[in-house]
């Protein structure tokens, strides 16, 4: 039987777990290599989350004592709400974790988070290919069958 999964925001103490979840997530998308994240700008999202002037929170799991997933998500306004929205940004847990309701309990998180901020919806984005994730997706919130679209600029 596995350990009772805990969710909790993120603490300057939990860094050094963060950070292999972090790169996990990061490396998962081919941000590694030519298109490396710079250190400064992971330093710069983890000051982010302490930051009381920034929108943008972190949760970690925990199974025991051990960290075995992270959520990150951000407030923003909306033309079509009154209250804010919030957009899951981030979601990843160890390979290890993977199945075992992790990322289920981190979405949760997030959606108790997001009604407390009097927020109307959360959503979020993921590769088309990302099946596995889809999986989970498909049963905690509903496709509403937008495509985005991007540009850097």
């Amino acid at each position: 039987m596995s350990p009772t999964i805990h969710v909790r925001p993120v603490t300057p103490a939990d860094y050094d777990a963060w950070r292999p979840l972090w790169d996990g997530y990061n490396r998962f998308y081919g941000r590694f290599g030519p298109t490396a994240l710079p250190e400064a700008l992971t330093q710069t999202t983890w000051t982010r989350f302490f930051d009381g002037y920034e929108p943008m929170h972190a949760f970690v799991a925990l199974q025991g004592e051990r960290v075995v997933g992270l959520v990150h998500f951000i407030y923003h306004r909306s033309t079509t709400l009154d209250g804010p929205i919030c957009y899951l940004q981030d979601l990843f847990t160890s390979e290890d974790a993977r199945g075992k309701g992790v990322g289920r309990a981190l979405i949760e998180a997030v959606y108790a988070h997001a009604k407390a901020a009097n927020s109307e919806r959360v959503y979020w984005h993921t590769h088309e290919t990302n099946h596995t994730a889809m999986r989970l997706y498909d049963g905690v919130a509903e496709k509403p069958g937008f495509v985005m679209y991007r540009k850097n600029v």
